[in-house]
Formats: structure tokens, C-alpha cells, sequence
């Protein structure tokens, strides 16, 4: 079988692309932007491809949101300055929706919830963890969950953001007794390479002509497909 090499296939892995908006699945062990010199990076990647596409026209790409380097799943890119500005401002009201699929060491108890914590980033390390909601610099932090299915010790979790911290899914997760499988920052060396989160749902109005754009992938990280819910 021939070896995926995201440079090769970006054409496969773009959802959708118009003038003003690219919508891209972001592989796991890919970083969105770096600032390690040599390593490649999605923001790259795509300028090259739209290089290519429109010859002697600089290409433009306006960065929305991230996901970790270890991280798949979906992301909406502005093509040009009017585009970008109206995506961000959706993201800021709330108006652009994310949903994420995890698996997880144990089961969640309750099976449905909501998780309210306190939050502080540690630049030096890039980690955070769940502080009192009095230290300096805390952020509150929230997201809903889901149990989808059960699978002996894992579980496959369906997640919504209300707010967007710093790993907050994997931190969250982590101090609820449930780390995501292969998250070796935050929970333990389980052998699995990438963290089990998936970007899978991705919603928001398109900047120009207003249209509920929307997007559902299944995940392709391999400890996934042991649930019914992401074979095909």
C-alpha cells in the first residue's frame, strides 16, 4: 500500500474551496503553524498548493483556528482579508460550531455532563492545568460531553466546546479520570501514537453569502474505528 504523504494528496483532503474560504482535514502529526525551522506545517503547505493553483498571485491564508499538532480533524481557512475577519468574528460571538470526537481511558460517569473548570497555560512548558479559579491568570473552561459507546476500558466521547482554552479537551478530560487514549502529555504511554480527538463537525455562515455552510468526517486514527459509530 502505497504511504498517504499529506504534500502529495492535499487535493484529497480538502472538503470544500471557493474564492473566499478553504475547509481542510488536518491529519494528526501535522502542526498548523511552527516555529521550528525546517518543519513543515499546514499554513505552508497551503500557500504552496494555492501558489501552484493561481501562478503569480500571492497566496493568501487566514488562520481562524488551530488544533494541536497531535490532533486530526476539520478547519476553515479565509482566503482572503474580508473572508478571515468575518470567520474570526464568528468565532468570537460563538457562531462558528466545533464538535469533537475522543476516545477515553475508562467510562465517564455520568455518561452526560458538563465540565467547569479553572484553567492556567504554562508558556515554558506548553501545558496547562486546572487551577483554583483564583490564581492569577485562570480562565474558565467549559465543555459538554457525551458517551457515545463503551468498549471494555475506553470510551468513545462526543465533546462541545463553549469555550476555547489552551488543550483544554485534553486537560479537562484528563482531571475527570478519563485522559484521552495516547495523550502522553496528559495522561500515560499507552502505545497508541496521536491523541484520540478528532475535529469531526464544523459549522459557521459563509462570509459572503451568508449560507450555514456544514462538514462531518469520520476520524482516521486507527484506535477510532474499534467503535461502530466511526467504521463506514
Amino acid at each position: 500500500m502505497k504511504r498517504f504523504d499529506v504534500r502529495n494528496n492535499i487535493q484529497e483532503m480538502i472538503q470544500y474551496e471557493d474564492k473566499d474560504v478553504l475547509v481542510f482535514c488536518k491529519p494528526a502529526g501535522l502542526p498548523v503553524q511552527s516555529a521550528r525551522m525546517g518543519q513543515m506545517d499546514l499554513e505552508s503547505l497551503l500557500k504552496n498548493y494555492l501558489a501552484e493553483v493561481v501562478p503569480g498571485q500571492m497566496p493568501y491564508v487566514g488562520i481562524v483556528h488551530r488544533l494541536d499538532q497531535p490532533v486530526e480533524g476539520l478547519l476553515v481557512f479565509g482566503k482572503n482579508k474580508k473572508s478571515t475577519v468575518s470567520l474570526n468574528q464568528q468565532l468570537g460571538k460563538g457562531e462558528v460550531e466545533k464538535k469533537y470526537l475522543a476516545v477515553v481511558h475508562g467510562n465517564p460517569e455520568p455518561k452526560e455532563g458538563k465540565l467547569v473548570d479553572y484553567l492556567k497555560r504554562d508558556g515554558k512548558t506548553n501545558t496547562s492545568s486546572v487551577v483554583s479559579e483564583h490564581i492569577r491568570d485562570a480562565k474558565r473552561s467549559v465543555l459538554n460531553y457525551r458517551t457515545l459507546e463503551i468498549l471494555e476500558d475506553m470510551a468513545l466521547v462526543e465533546i462541545n466546546l463553549e469555550t476555547g482554552r489552551h488543550h483544554q479537551i485534553r486537560v479537562q478530560m484528563a482531571h475527570g479520570n478519563t485522559p484521552l487514549v495516547g495523550d502522553h502529555k496528559y495522561g500515560r504511554a499507552d502505545g497508541v501514537k496521536n491523541v484520540a480527538l478528532c475535529a469531526y463537525k464544523l459549522s459557521y455562515c459563509h462570509p459572503d453569502s451568508g449560507k450555514k455552510m456544514k462538514f462531518e468526517i469520520l476520524p482516521k486514527g486507527e484506535i477510532f474505528r474499534k467503535f461502530s459509530s466511526c467504521q463506514e
